[in-house]
């Protein structure tokens, strides 16, 4: 993989390929990524450019990238180069990841900017937790103290090492002390579940979400209405695996269904909001979910616009035409107690629907409490 492919994160490429290109990469690398901004796209290409044989200058950018010609980067493009490792979560207490190679494959030929989720879902996990075990370690520490095969150095990428949790320490001598021309490259979302002493012991690369005019162009380049994908971006949030999702929603327009009701929420005819319900619960959980996810970043622009009222601002509204009127005329009725308030009802719903509660019941006391939230009785 090369860096030009990555969406956006001009920042982090130019710190990686400086680091392969000067002779710099630390022994243990960290990149914080946000979800979906492509931290994991980002460790297979400087693990196949710092393998290369014979790196480029890339006339198109004027910047180092992979020849893909060679040996080397022919097998770390196919996840197959025998100094190229992979560590990631399992489900089971005594499981290893090379026993799940093919599988993990499958899904980077698919689609780098995969969840955790996503990938749990493809071990058929169901309610069982991911980890990244004992077993897997001792293995680690096995495969990487043998020498290279053939590359010039060994590298690990290890996603998601928040997995771990104390299974951690037995990682710690390796991590500090690797044997020569051995490279670590951790990819995580979430530093909190990730042991001090394993922080401590690497070098960080910060991997922002990505910005919405990258992701947007990315959408259109995929063939995308121009409108459809800019509206796609503003709810994504600047996560690429999300923008993909959504895309595959266009069909149902969240933006409209959502103004209709919250403008029967502010009304609170009974027999509508009731009418309304039923309707609406005929859709999936998804599309559900979905709904709610469409109202949260609604509100929070609502919210923008009542904190930056008669304030000059950099951020623009990462709303369309239409919803931005709407908004502008919600921020009358909404003030930030509210806005609060109503938000809590949408992440409970969107954490029932994920249960599989009844949805007619579940958006009928939505509605219900949501029109005393916006019209409270004097």
């Amino acid at each position: 993989m090369r860096f030009k492919e990555i969406i956006g994160q001009e920042n982090a490429k130019q710190l990686l390929r400086g680091m392969a290109a000067g002779g710099r990469m630390p022994h243990a690398l960290l990149l914080l990524c946000a979800p979906g901004s492509g931290g994991l796209a980002l460790s297979l290409a400087i693990a196949q450019l710092l393998n290369c044989e014979k790196p480029i200058s890339d006339p198109e950018i004027g910047e180092i990238e992979p020849c893909e010609r060679c040996y080397a980067c022919i097998k770390t493009g196919k996840w197959i180069h025998p100094d190229l490792h992979f560590s990631y979560p399992t489900v089971g207490a005594k499981e290893i990841s090379t026993r799940f190679l093919k599988q993990w494959r499958a899904a980077l030929a698919e689609n780098t900017y995969f969840s955790a989720q996503d990938w749990l879902d493809r071990l058929d996990a169901g309610n069982a937790q991911g980890n990244i075990t004992r077993d897997e370690c001792a293995e680690i520490v096995k495969k990487l103290s043998l020498k290279t095969f053939e590359a010039k150095r060994k590298i690990l990428i290890m996603w998601l090492p928040e997995y771990l949790g104390k299974e951690g320490n037995r990682l710690l001598k390796i991590i500090e002390e690797p044997p020569d021309d051995t490279v670590f490259i951790l990819v995580a979302e979430n530093p909190d579940l990730i042991l001090n002493t394993i922080l401590s012991r690497c070098q960080l690369i910060k991997v922002p979400p990505l910005q919405d005019d990258e992701v947007a162009k990315k959408l259109i380049n995929n063939g995308l209405d121009n409108e459809v994908a800019h509206s796609i971006a503003r709810l994504a949030d600047g996560n690429w695996h999300e923008a993909m999702r959504l895309s595959t929603e266009t069909a149902y327009d969240n933006a409209k269904s959502f103004l209709n009701w919250m403008r029967k929420c502010f009304v609170g005819n009974g027999v509508e909001l009731v009418r309304w319900t039923e309707a609406f619960a005929k859709n999936g959980r998804e599309k559900q979910k979905l709904f709610l996810k469409y109202g949260l970043h609604f509100l929070r622009e609502v919210l923008i616009l009542q904190m930056t009222d008669g304030i000059t601002s950099d951020l623009p509204p990462r709303l369309r035409p239409d919803e931005l009127e709407t908004a502008q005329k919600m921020k009358t009725v909404l003030d930030i107690y509210k806005i609060e308030r109503i938000s809590k009802i949408f992440d409970e719903c969107i954490y029932h629907v994920e249960r599989n509660a009844n949805p007619k019941v579940l958006f009928l006391d939505a509605s219900i409490r949501t029109h005393k939230i916006m019209r409270p009785k004097s």
